[in-house]
């Protein structure tokens, strides 16, 4: 077993700015540790404008719960149906089945490794045929890459299905200067502790439905109707972001291109490092397309080369994970209708994410790299 010298290179840890302890201060000097309070509103106004394109946001307390919020908005309902894309976390798909709805699982297009437009059609269309046209499309901009927005915005329109536009990992990535969060009916937003920036815990809905935002912020705080006492004529939730929270959010904002920048750099060191190796592929950006790049992801030529890299580097103290296991491959969904072309299936078994961290020093990033080199080489 290899003796470990150096310290953990985790794969992507929050990393902090200079405000955020001043925001939390704020917050703990006007006594505002409740939900709700002046940080949670300056937080929401800040990604607004850094997403633009006249878009509301609600900051909640996680983007699983804007997923299950924005279903609810849409109507899906007991007995509906929901296409997601399958090469994704979890959280995508599990507010699905909050709702006693069913998923119907896509794979992927090998361009972006996201929800492949032609299989999209072909699910949609089979439904229809069946007499189950889906409620809604849950489409994910997966490790930061932006997925085909011009066919997922046709396809929503030919069809008239709503879009879940699954930002988790994409504050910061854009497609033609457009921001992603902006292309969807409703966009999700994350910042958990390994997103890009981070609150602990939290997340958002993105709309440019003002209406939609208010109805949002009205399930999240126990649905209370206007009363002068508790009423309730919905069923509710509680999941608004707390103030203090949002306080680190705040200060997380005024960094996030600085953290976009240096992730982005992450990737292109390993990039130059690694090019060496014809065996190493890398999810290069369409024409138009600008990736947060929040995990460096790489394919490698199979499942056992995939595994000895990550053995090794795990055996360092390095943090790496393969790739998504697709949702319609785990035990919880292997149930559920599937369109599945083999395409994530092989994504899953020969790639891994890379130590992809803002805060990663260069000693880190040669250390890990490195190590894979002396890999292929040995």
């Amino acid at each position: 077993m290899s003796v470990v010298t150096a310290g953990k290179i985790w794969l992507s840890s929050p990393h902090m700015g200079e405000n955020e302890q001043v925001y939390v201060k704020e917050a703990f000097d006007t006594n505002w540790v409740a939900p709700l309070g002046p940080n949670v509103n300056l937080f929401e106004k800040s990604i607004e404008y850094y997403i633009g394109n006249g878009v509301n946001v609600a900051a909640l307390s996680a983007g699983t719960a804007a997923i299950h919020l924005a279903l609810k908005l849409l109507g899906v309902t007991n007995g509906d149906e929901v296409i997601c894309q399958s090469f994704t976390f979890s959280a995508s798909a599990n507010p699905i089945l909050y709702l006693g709805a069913s998923p119907v699982f896509v794979d992927s297009e090998k361009d972006t490794w996201n929800i492949s437009p032609y299989l999209l059609e072909k699910a949609i269309l089979d439904r229809i045929s069946k007499g189950k046209k889906p409620k809604a499309i849950v489409a994910v901009h997966l490790y930061g890459m932006p997925y085909n927005v011009s066919e997922l915005k046709r396809i929503s329109e030919t069809y008239k299905i709503p879009v879940v536009e699954d930002s988790a990992e994409a504050l910061g990535s854009s497609v033609n200067g457009v921001k992603c969060g902006s292309f969807g009916d409703i966009g999700i937003l994350s910042f958990n502790g390994n997103k890009i920036i981070t609150t602990s815990g939290g997340g958002a809905l993105v709309t440019k439905n003002y209406e939609y935002k208010e109805k949002a912020i009205f399930l999240a705080t126990q649905a209370r109707d206007d009363a002068p006492h508790y009423q309730h004529s919905h069923v509710g939730h509680n999941y608004r972001m707390s103030n203090v929270l949002a306080g680190i959010g705040r200060g997380q904002m005024e960094v996030l291109d600085d953290r976009v920048a240096a992730r982005r750099n992450n990737f292109d060191f390993y990039k130059l490092k690694l090019e060496q190796l014809e065996q190493i592929e890398f999810l290069e950006e369409p024409d138009g397309y600008f990736s947060n790049r929040w995990l460096t992801c790489i394919l490698t030529p199979s499942f056992e080369i995939r595994e000895n890299i990550r053995v090794a580097l795990l055996n360092e103290d390095i943090e790496s994970r393969p790739l998504w296991k697709p949702m319609h491959l785990q035990p919880i969904f292997e149930k559920y209708t599937n369109y599945a072309d083999g395409t994530s299936f092989d994504l899953f078994n020969r790639g891994l994410c890379l130590p992809s961290g803002s805060n990663l020093t260069t000693n880190d990033l040669e250390r890990i790299t490195d190590l894979i080199l002396k890999i292929f080489k040995s």
